[in-house]
């Protein structure tokens, strides 16, 4: 069975309007494989992204859907209760013939269909400081629509995922295993991370004593994660819910300044071209704090610079265990690829360190606004 007739044959089982009239791959993910279906119906074409969950990333993909699902519906209540557009300001999941929202293949692949959103447009890279404002606020309001969502009913669709505790301990028998022999190349930033195993605890002692409170977070706050209106220029959807899980607001935030306000690629080898640029941090905490709309507290609020720092900590040493553990997580393109990585992660959070200041009085600026 060649690829088309496979795809026939998976999306004869969804609820489809009209005739099928093309399907493509579409995108640049690298995670699941992702088509566009156009069907011709009465009103005019009418369009679907179909896609093939990736069972070796993601080993529990009915729960991955029912997290989707259940935000999805959420939201789309929410939307509509509000006077806005369901169908364009977040992901329709389209139904089987059965009612279910994934279909099974003869292979045992998991398939699903959402409606395709029209006149909009991602973008895998910031190309203007407005890209990367509208992006805050997205994140920040879809914080805000969820903020009364029972997240701890959601699955965790990577468990452990931002517990930094677990991450350092899992760091620290790296270091002692040593089994490709590389720690001793790589002392200074071993010795840099350990004298930080304190800071490691920060959040993960606030939600275990019930300070900081447990949220719907996306965990992957990437620019390309949200659609631009192509007319207005404004960010309606966010999109690629698949990390939909418990977690904190503030690692949401951190990660998305840990990405986008570094002064550098995130392997840059001239690690004097790394910082964290606080005006593009002043312009994702405006837009975050501003699409967030009350919802965060006040302990969140003093704590987004923490997560920022926390997200680009956890990185850091991730990249440093994959390294030490010889390159078996994140895929490479040399030999050091994860060393450099680590090492750019550790010059901006010795950036960010000396720039904590100046963050804390950012986000005190913005949060007497909204």
């Amino acid at each position: 069975m060649n690829r088309d007739e496979k795809l026939r044959k998976v999306l004869d089982s969804f609820q489809l309007s009209g005739k099928r009239t093309e399907m493509i791959p579409y995108g640049s993910g690298h995670i699941n494989d992702t088509y566009r279906i156009s069907c011709e119906t009465e009103q005019g074409v009418r369009r679907y992204i179909l896609q093939r969950m990736n069972k070796a990333v993601f080993q529990n993909p009915e729960e991955l859907v029912e997290n989707v699902a259940g935000v999805t519906g959420w939201l789309r209540e929410k939307i509509l209760a509000a006077g806005g557009d369901a169908e364009r300001e977040t992901m329709t999941m389209v139904p089987c013939l059965d009612g279910k929202f994934f279909h099974v293949d003869e292979e045992g692949e998991y398939w699903r269909v959402y409606l395709f959103i029209e006149g909009t447009t991602s973008y895998d890279q910031v190309k203007c400081p407005e890209d990367f404002y509208q992006s805050a606020v997205a994140f920040g309001h879809f914080q805000r629509l969820l903020s009364d969502y029972p997240a701890r009913t959601l699955h965790e669709t990577i468990p452990d995922f931002h517990d930094t505790v677990k991450r350092f301990e899992n760091f620290r028998r790296a270091v002692e295993k040593d089994d490709f022999g590389r720690a001793s190349a790589v002392s200074p930033e071993i010795r840099f991370i350990m004298e930080r195993e304190k800071f490691a605890h920060v959040l993960c002692d606030l939600e275990a004593e019930g300070s900081m409170p447990v949220r719907v977070t996306h965990n992957d706050t990437k620019l390309n994660n949200i659609l631009i209106d192509n007319e207005t220029g404004k960010a309606i959807c966010v999109i690629d819910l698949d990390t939909v899980m418990p977690g904190l607001a503030v690692n949401d935030f951190g990660d998305s300044i840990r990405f986008g306000a570094s002064t550098g690629a995130e392997d840059e080898k001239d690690l004097s071209k790394i910082s964290c640029d606080l005006e593009l941090y002043r312009i994702y905490a405006k837009g975050f704090i501003e699409g967030c709309g009350g919802a965060l507290t006040d302990i969140e609020l003093e704590h987004l610079p923490t997560g920022a720092m926390m997200m680009t900590f956890e990185n850091g040493m991730r990249f440093l265990t994959d390294y030490l553990e010889g390159d078996h997580y994140f895929k490479i393109k040399y030999e050091t690829h994860n060393l450099d990585r680590c090492r750019t992660q550790l010059k901006l959070l010795k950036d960010m360190e000396e720039k904590q200041d100046a963050m804390k009085r950012i986000v005190d600026e913005y949060r007497k606004i909204f």
